[in-house]
């Protein structure tokens, strides 16, 4: 379908429909946010193929934030929707939740980094679905966060062991967190705060889930572990990237911005996973 204008975002943004899936049959919104991301993106999509995203009433969203290389290309073959930022700043990776997230359709939202995977995409889908039905207290779940287990290494494992439960001792104090990899939000609530903040360009996940708590409950899905790629960590260490996270974390909390007013990509393709298909019978490579 060819480029249109959206009458929900703003002329910066160009949208894409190539709907797979009925919107009146949509139960789950998926959003990737991205940039630059051709390396991973195929790999990612490919654990939502077309037979599971019909079985769930899933939809596919990708908001990209000016990428040059093939990831618009991988997106269109893929999602339901596209959008593209036409810009000439750096959009923020809140923006282009945001802009995800107008057009999405489904009850509960589910905001996923490129380079970050469900570790069973089918029980990802049925328990978030289930959940949806059967917590209504519960506005938003918060994910454990792992290294994929191809490329984990003994000092990933201790990481994110400790951090996955730092992130559940939060939410159970009623602090309210969730790390952006994955975040699964109901979209009344959603809209209620008004989405991410897009004057953020580190912090936003924090700072969202943090407004969020003030509308209900928050829990750590530990039945919903998230592998993502250590390229981040590959780059930075550990050390500098606890440090960072903290410092945004913080400034957000008490200054109401970001201390980064870049929040800089790792595109480094050599720590990432192989890539992986996980078709269902009789579901090869279809989107």
């Amino acid at each position: 379908m060819a480029q249109r204008p959206s009458p929900s975002l703003p002329e910066e943004a160009l949208v894409w429909e190539h709907r797979r899936i009925r919107p009146e049959h949509v139960r789950l919104s998926l959003i990737l946010p991205t940039l630059q991301e051709e390396s991973v993106l195929e790999s990612t999509l490919s654990h939502f193929p077309l037979e599971l995203r019909l079985q769930y009433g899933i939809e596919l969203i990708v908001s990209d934030g000016g990428s040059t290389d093939a990831t618009a290309e991988l997106a269109h073959e893929h999602a339901d929707i596209v959008i593209q930022y036409r810009g000439t700043k750096r959009q923020s990776i809140a923006q282009g939740r945001n802009w995800g997230a107008s057009m999405a359709v489904g009850e509960i939202l589910v905001f996923l980094n490129a380079d970050s995977v469900p570790a069973s995409p089918e029980q990802f889908a049925s328990v978030v679905l289930q959940w949806a039905a059967e917590a209504p207290e519960e506005i938003a779940l918060a994910c454990p966060v792992f290294v994929h287990p191809e490329v984990a290494g003994w000092s990933d494992r201790l990481f994110h062991g400790i951090y996955n439960r730092y992130i559940w001792l939060l939410n159970c104090c009623g602090i309210g967190m969730g790390r952006g990899e994955c975040h699964i939000i109901r979209r009344w609530a959603f809209e209620r705060v008004g989405g991410y903040n897009e004057q953020l360009y580190a912090g936003e996940d924090f700072e969202l889930y943090y407004r969020l708590r003030r509308l209900g409950r928050i829990r750590m899905a530990w039945e919903l572990p998230i592998y993502e790629s250590p390229r981040r960590y590959r780059r930075y260490g550990y050390m500098r990237t606890l440090w960072l996270w903290t410092l945004n974390a913080a400034s957000v909390l008490f200054l109401h911005r970001s201390a980064a007013r870049v929040w800089e990509p790792v595109r480094d393709q050599s720590h990432n996973p192989k890539p992986h298909y996980a078709h269902l019978p009789g579901c090869r490579r279809q989107y």
